[in-house]
């Protein structure tokens, strides 16, 4: 089988993600991260996820992001917006994305694999710049510059394979897949025990994926007004 890392964050978007490149046939690698944000959930649903889905081997490796602060996800001392912001909102992690995928890069050319999948989505998402295509692209260009496996000629392809996808049409793929999404946190402000807020970014566009896909919603969240 070939390798694939793929980046598991514990969210829905990133669990669909790992669901398609095993159904792919790849056998993955997952890769997370404990970067300083605000809550630890997301990985514990990440470690389920993984479990569930059947990985070869998980990782979490900790960087020091909240050192940087600048995001309502890693400084505490800035608000999460419960309602819909405008231009690139404060929730937004400073090159969060490069960084997760120079990592991802470095244990695939470990790993002797080519491929990385990452779940970023350019339609039902908050706008931030390293989810759009043309990101993506330029990051695929450079890890091909600046490997020793590129420059031999061992091409790296970066999936994004819901980049262009719905919500309600990533819901419905992973439910197809046998994701089961009761495992998955997505809620940038989740509690300790993984419930969800139900007024982010992150909350309103997974409630209206589910609404529209004519599914039950999984998520458990801290007060029934919330749903």
């Amino acid at each position: 089988m070939k390798k694939a890392v793929v980046l598991l964050s514990g969210g829905l978007d990133s669990a669909t993600t790992v669901a398609i490149a095993k159904s792919q046939g790849y056998a993955c690698y997952a890769l997370s991260f404990d970067y300083g944000q605000r809550h630890s959930a997301e990985l514990d649903a990440a470690r389920r996820v993984a479990q569930s889905v059947g990985v070869i081997e998980h990782k979490i490796i900790r960087i020091g992001l909240g050192e940087f602060g600048g995001s309502a996800l890693t400084d505490t001392r800035i608000a999460v917006p419960e309602t819909p912001q405008d231009g690139i909102p404060v929730t937004y992690v400073p090159a969060r994305n490069t960084v997760f995928l120079a990592f991802a890069l470095g244990w695939a050319e470990v790993l002797g694999s080519t491929d990385i999948f990452i779940g970023v989505n350019a339609v039902d998402y908050s706008g931030y710049p390293d989810c759009r295509p043309e990101y993506i692209e330029a990051f695929e260009h450079l890890a091909n510059l600046a490997t020793k496996a590129g420059v031999e000629g061992n091409r790296f392809k970066v999936h994004a394979p819901l980049i262009a996808l719905k919500k309600v049409e990533i819901i419905r793929i992973g439910t197809d897949l046998g994701i089961d999404y009761a495992l998955t946190v997505s809620c940038y402000s989740a509690d300790d025990e993984g419930r969800a807020c139900g007024l982010c970014d992150s909350c309103r566009f997974r409630k209206a994926g589910f609404a529209e896909a004519g599914a039950a919603d999984p998520t458990i969240y801290r007060c029934e007004q919330s749903r």
